[in-house]
């Protein structure tokens, strides 16, 4: 069951993108604070004259400043950029010289006394007694006029001055700066960067105070990923998890990394701090020997470990150790914990102290976690010097009952670490295994599986091993390696029950899903046929028969839409329980809902999904929940819960990079490029599939579709048909059939759309005909009315109206809001140009109600468009103001139900105010709304109110 892994990170060998080669190395994970200080050196209206960076050490304020000036002399200003240092804090206008060594020939060219005056700020000049602050203030002012003056064309570019470490910069230097940025009328910009927690005086009231946050994951990855030597699977989330987002933090502990596996516990001797670490090891040498062994405890402590346990662990219960500490702003005392005030400082408390002290405290703190197990266990496996198959059974029985995946997958790596008996190994791999897959690590579980495959272990484990194996190879997108696994798996060692098969159906189901390859769902029948047996076999065995989810999964991938909506009514849901109590289900549920998403049952699909993300996020189990977040995305978009995918996306976009998963990315990517599109901001997206080159895209159909997709909805939104047109077409093959038997036919509305507007008709007809064969006799109710909105479109030889009237009569359609407002659009088309511009306004209208509370503005201003063609005039368009005179020609009963709607009334209530039926009060307010200028109903109030 060998399977060859690529480097780490790595998809066959193709990495994912780095970096564009020429542009310039800026901070990595910055735009917004990069922004805002661009904006700052272009005084731009509103921007601030002085602006200062505040944040901790290693933060990367210093690389803010850097590349702010990098970008102000792009611009042609003059950068003067100086340091504070604390040795000239006391030297009056020390900070000044050095921010004007750069314009000495300026100063030299300035008449008596500017330039004795500033002279002597350089230091050029140790006889005359020193200048005061009205001189110094006047010659500066001064020497600004003469290098911001006008070139010979009337062009001021400005002069932009950094002071790095502002909080050390001399007093007066900082009121000078605040002086001439009052009086500079917009030709000097001052950016400052200032250690957190420091006040700066003197500058100007319109100051902007930027505090520079931690990195994002995201971020944090992308600067791991620029970094040489970087580690790897466990060791790059550790690292992440150790550094709290601070740059600094990353860069030293990716070079401790390289010398130390674990420079917390290592027994060894210590190992060299440098930069951010050797600050906090000078400083830490300071105090007394009892507060650098408390900080030392302190800073090995888990998280269970609160500050009773941690002075409990010191044998005192005297608060005063710490004072020094606090003292030095190294830690603080909150809420009974002792929280470090960097984690650099953490870093060095632990590893500036002796081997004794270490394994010293990790033993003391094990003994009170006694009610504890899995962080007595942790404690007492960081105390161990060798082997320990006490302490390795301790793990392995405490991390079952871990509520927390990524600590699990840990704790079991290190039990297979302490274990002498190979079988022992074999089962915490195993297990460490399935563990760094929950959470989603692809090169972890290489490492593990590489390991794992040196050792003779029975077949129950080699069975999980290689589902964990597969899975982690599916979601680097290589589908054709992690079948073949699982078929070999399935060979090799088989199934030992009828869940165990289940298992491996279904992820042999997942696998085809992506890939959609026919050989791929050729063979997955021959396992799904073998569970079903499996099933029946221990059915008969026990009794009891109801259908698994897992294999009704399997047998929808395997055997197509028909099968899916067959395997989905057979399924008894309510049988799966509670997951909150019965968190080992929760496998059940993902593949119940992964079946109700195939068969286009979103509200079933949803509601599994919502309550096992909500667990699965809580374990930290990203891997887990990247099985279904493409199936969940998709749901969340296509059902107009367009605000939950976007959040859903930003997070997923954070930990997929992190966890380097290309394949998640690219549908990520997809995702976000079609929101994008349908809220009308195609022209800033760049084309998914230009740009995604890091996936093998032909086994990873899914995918494709889901990129294809995007890429057709930036062409749509553009007005490109053509385009649209072409790209959707590639979803299908030469003969019509679709590529992906889920994901293609999903798109033969928009298909027909584009065909129609770019003069594509009879092969849209074509293709709509192998995606009928395709559904077979009763497609879903969603697929049903694609079809039906298609056939009116494209369809030669049919009556258009029926089909769009088909396409629109099932009020379920209503669950998928943007195509049913498209379906409404492309009917008042075809009614307008039937010369019927009121049932077209009617169409309008309400497909207008569908679009505008999702922010769709691209179908929004198709239809506003087709508003106006059809009788809405331009100026009554939504978003302008309408006026009352055609409320006056309104019968009075119109006006009355006009103002009963206005009030929030809904058509029944004022049907029985009125006498009347709720479908007149409906035709009446459809026929006054294109009157009035309005198309849905809270503008009606907006409109009195104008009256």
């Amino acid at each position: 069951m060998e399977t060859t892994w690529g480097a780490p990170g790595s998809s066959r060998g193709a990495t994912a993108p780095a970096a564009d080669a020429g542009a310039p190395a800026g901070p990595v994970g910055r735009d917004t604070e990069l922004e805002r200080l661009r904006s700052a050196v272009r005084q731009e209206p509103g921007a601030p004259s002085a602006l200062v960076l505040l944040g901790a050490e290693g933060i990367g304020k210093t690389r803010l400043l850097d590349a702010a000036g990098a970008y102000a002399a792009g611009t042609g200003r003059l950068v003067l950029s100086a340091r504070g240092w604390s040795a000239e804090r006391q030297q009056t206008f020390g900070c000044l010289g050095h921010l004007l060594a750069p314009v000495t020939d300026r100063v030299e060219a300035l008449a008596d006394p500017h330039r004795d005056v500033l002279r002597a700020v350089l230091g050029h000049r140790t006889d005359a007694p020193a200048p005061s602050a009205a001189a110094v203030r006047s010659s500066a002012s001064a020497l600004l006029d003469r290098i911001a003056a006008p070139d010979g064309l009337g062009r001021t570019a400005g002069v932009v001055a950094t002071v790095d470490d502002a909080h050390v910069c001399d007093r007066a230097t900082l009121e000078l700066l605040g002086s001439l940025t009052r009086g500079a009328g917009g030709r000097l910009s001052v950016l400052l960067a200032s250690r957190d927690g420091a006040l700066l005086a003197d500058l100007p009231t319109d100051v902007e105070l930027l505090h520079v946050m931690p990195l994002s994951l995201r971020g944090s990855a992308e600067l791991l990923d620029r970094l040489p030597g970087a580690p790897s699977g466990r060791g790059r989330l550790e690292l992440v998890d150790q550094a709290h987002g601070n740059p600094g933090a990353l860069v030293e502990l990716c070079r401790l990394h390289a010398g130390a596996a674990d420079p917390a516990v290592t027994l060894g001797g210590p190992p060299r701090l440098r930069h951010l670490g050797g600050t906090f090891e000078a400083a830490l040498r300071q105090l007394p020997q009892e507060t650098r062994r408390a900080l030392a405890h302190a800073a090995l402590a888990l998280p269970g470990d609160d500050g009773a346990a941690v002075m409990a662990s010191l044998g005192t219960a005297d608060l005063a150790v710490w004072a020094p500490a606090e003292e030095a702003g190294i830690v603080a005392l909150i809420d009974g914990r002792v929280v470090f005030r960097h984690p650099m400082a953490q870093v060095a408390a632990a590893v500036t102290e002796s081997a004794v002290v270490r394994h010293q405290a990790h033993r003391a703190l094990a003994e009170l976690a006694a009610e504890r197990p899995l962080d007595r266990a942790l404690h007492l496996a960081a105390a161990a010097l060798g082997p320990e198959p006490t302490v390795a059974r301790a793990l392995l029985e405490a991390a079952r009952t871990s509520a927390d995946d990524f600590t699990a997958a840990r704790a079991l790596e290190d039990a297979a670490r302490l274990s002498t008996s190979p079988q022992d190994r074999a089962a915490c791999l195993a297990r460490s295994l399935s563990s760094a897959l929950a959470v989603g690590d692809p090169d972890w579980v290489r490492e593990l599986h590489t390991r794992f495959g040196g050792l003779d272990a029975d077949p129950r484990l080699r069975h999980e091993a290689a589902l964990a194996a597969a899975e982690a190879l599916s979601l680097t997108g290589r589908q054709r390696e992690a079948f073949g696994l699982l078929e070999r798996t399935a060979e090799q060692c088989p199934p030992q029950d009828a869940h165990a098969a289940a298992e491996l159906a279904a992820a042999a189901a997942a696998v085809a899903e992506q890939s959609a390859l026919v050989e791929h769902r050729d063979r997955l029948a021959r396992l799904v046929a073998r569970a079903e047996q499996a099933r029946v076999a221990d059915a008969a065995a026990s009794g009891a028969a109801a259908p698994d989810p897992l294999i009704a999964f399997a047998r929808a991938v395997s055997h197509g839409p028909c099968a899916a909506r067959r395997s989905l009514r057979r399924l008894d849901v309510a049988r799966l329980g509670d997951p909150l109590a019965e968190p080992a289900r929760l496998a059940e549920w993902v593949a119940s809902a992964s079946v109700a998403h195939l068969a286009d049952e979103p509200e079933l699909c949803l509601e599994q999904l919502r309550v096992a993300d909500l667990l699965f996020s809580s374990r930290r189990a990203f891997g887990r929940r990247a099985r279904y977040l493409a199936p969940l995305l998709d749901t969340l978009l296509a059902t107009g819960r367009w605000v939950e995918a976007d959040a859903l996306l930003n997070e997923a976009e954070d930990k997929a990079t992190l966890l380097r998963l290309p394949r998640l990315l690219a549908d990520l990517t997809a995702f976000r490029t079609a929101l994008r599109a349908l809220r009308g901001q195609a022209d800033s997206v760049t084309p998914p599939a230009r740009q995604l080159p890091w996936i093998d895209l032909p086994e990873n159909a899914a995918t494709r579709a889901r990129l294809v997709r995007a890429d057709a909805l930036v062409a749509l939104a553009q007005g490109d048909w053509a385009d649209a047109f072409r790209r959707l077409r590639t979803l299908f093959d030469e003969d019509g059939a679709p590529l992906h038997p889920f994901h293609s036919p999903r798109c033969i509305a928009d298909l027909a759309l584009a065909g129609l507007r770019a003069g594509q008709v009879e092969e849209a007809a074509r293709i709509l005909d192998r995606v009928r064969d395709a559904q077979g006799e009763r497609p879903t109710t969603r697929m049903t009315l694609l079809m039906h909105h298609a056939a009116a479109l494209v369809d030669p030889g049919t009556d258009a109206e029926h089909h769009f009237r088909l396409a629109l009569v099932n009020a379920a359609g209503e669950r998928w809001p943007l195509e049913r407002a498209q379906a409404r659009l492309s009917y008042a088309i075809w009614l307008r140009r039937a010369r019927r511009p009121s049932e077209a306004r009617q169409q309008l209208a309400a497909a207008l109600e569908l679009v505008e509370p999702l922010d769709a503005a691209c179908v929004a201003t198709w239809i506003r468009q087709e508003l106006r063609a059809s009788g809405v005039a331009p100026s009554a368009a939504p978003g302008t103001a309408p006026t009352g005179a055609a409320l006056a020609e309104l019968t009075v009963q119109q006006q009355q139900i006009v103002r009963m709607a206005a009030e929030g009334l809904s058509n029944r209530e004022i049907a029985e105010q009125l006498f009347l039926s709720p479908r007149t009060v409906g035709t009446h307010l459809y026929n006054v709304f294109p009157k009035l200028g309005v198309t849905r109903r809270h503008q009606l109030r907006d409109l009195l109110q104008g009256c």
